[in-house]
């Protein structure tokens, strides 16, 4: 189903892709514990590494530590630390998804978390999954954000033109690779400062309770 908003300065708009982590959930903070924490035990030597990587997959993010005994203990420490976590949406997070959702908008979920993270946060928020139409995770794909290939496979997935799909993103790849795939890009300045985050987005939002739903329509 397609929703217009009637205005001069408004588009069509056929979908929403969604990421995740520092968009709807609120759970960078976390993560970025974690990866400093493995940072300093197995030193990369990536300057300010836990920011680094925000966007990339699992398997990406392995690639910067020394050897296979490293990554299978990061993995393992992984595992145990997302079994831990509190997955808390933002406030606001989940009344824009119903709302788009009543209007009948197509959404996706663009994440570069992997399906036992996706396990994890259901299991918490069982009702989660059926908000969306799909959900794209980091490992079905090739290539990784700042790569637009996940964006472009929601859409896909959708079955609608990328072009006509609005992305909200919070890290610096993620933004690159909505950029890329042509989408209309909102940008979330939870992660980052909006400074970093604006020359990247079509708009910059301090979160998604600061969105008015109009926001999302107008060119």
């Amino acid at each position: 189903m397609q929703f217009t908003v009637m205005s001069v300065t408004t588009r069509k708009i056929q979908g929403v892709l969604f990421d995740l982590d520092g968009v709807l959930l609120d759970s960078e903070g976390q993560y970025s514990i974690f990866w400093r924490a493995m940072d300093e035990r197995f030193p990369t030597g990536v300057e300010d590494f836990s920011n680094y990587i925000k966007g990339f997959h699992l398997a990406r993010i392995l690639s910067y530590f020394a050897n296979d005994e490293v990554r299978e203990h990061i993995v393992q420490a992984l595992v145990e630390f997302e079994k831990n976590m509190r997955f808390e949406f933002f406030p606001g997070a989940l009344a824009l998804v119903h709302r788009l959702r009543d209007m009948g908008i197509p959404m996706a979920i663009v994440t570069s978390s992997d399906h036992k993270k996706m396990q994890a946060l259901f299991s918490q928020h069982p009702e989660f999954p059926a908000l969306f139409d799909t959900i794209i995770t980091g490992d079905m794909v090739t290539r990784a954000k700042p790569d637009p290939d996940c964006f472009l496979l929601g859409a896909q997935r959708l079955g609608v033109d990328i072009k006509d799909c609005v992305v909200f993103e919070d890290s610096r790849n993620g933004l690159i690779a909505a950029r890329a795939s042509g989408a209309r890009v909102i940008g979330i300045a939870t992660t980052l400062s909006a400074d970093i985050v604006a020359p990247l987005s079509d708009l910059t939002i301090p979160c998604v309770n600061d969105l008015d739903i109009e926001q999302i329509f107008i060119s």
